[in-house]
């Protein structure tokens, strides 16, 4: 099998007070690179070997810190890519708490559309995907792949089984990683939520 150690990119100045999405730019702040050079260090004795990441410029950067110690370049990979959150992109978070849609999307992740945006079954079947590619390029090897909050939480969701209505009760930071073993016919979670 394959270990996955999936790694929400480190921080960035507007981290939690504006929903960036896919907006260009937000480059690491100096905690962030901070955190990036931490995980390197944690994953620096692991034998990875490959580093992938979403093409967001946030997610490059900590994948570079990741893969420098090991001499690799970053593979971009779209499947990776944060959700398109169409209309929504840019916007504030007090902004969003006012909308009732963003209310809604929230409590049915499942079924609620993202205004000009794509479906979260869109992303996470996207991410999916790239985590079954991945695994078919590097078989029985360890990986490390940056990517982005809800996409992470999709991405476990779909390993454990639980519906994306229900995704909103996995915790993913910033700087985390979470990893998933991935193989032929099986899928494990090994870990959730863990510090560098």
């Amino acid at each position: 099998m394959t270990t996955i150690h999936l790694i929400r990119h480190a921080s960035y100045d507007l981290l939690g007070r504006v929903l960036a999405g896919r907006t260009p730019g937000h480059a690491l702040n100096e905690a962030g690179r901070a955190e990036a050079e931490r995980l390197a260090a944690a994953l620096a004795p692991r034998p990875l070997a490959a580093v992938a990441a979403s093409p967001l410029q946030r997610a490059q950067e900590t994948a570079s810190i990741i893969a420098a110690p090991h001499g690799l370049a970053v593979l971009e990979i779209p499947g990776l890519n944060e959700i398109d959150f169409g209309t929504w992109s840019g916007m504030t978070f007090d902004a969003l708490h006012a909308d009732p849609g963003w209310a809604e999307f929230n409590t049915l992740r499942a079924t609620v559309p993202i205004p000009g945006g794509e479906s979260m079954l869109a992303a996470q079947s996207r991410a999916v995907a790239a985590m079954v590619a991945l695994a078919a390029r590097f078989p029985n090897a360890e990986i490390a792949a940056v990517s982005h909050g809800d996409v992470i939480k999709a991405l476990i969701a779909h390993a454990l089984g639980a519906p994306l209505d229900l995704f909103q009760r996995i915790e993913i930071a910033p700087a985390s990683r979470s990893v998933i073993a991935l193989g032929p016919g099986a899928i494990r979670v090994l870990g959730v939520n863990l510090p560098a």
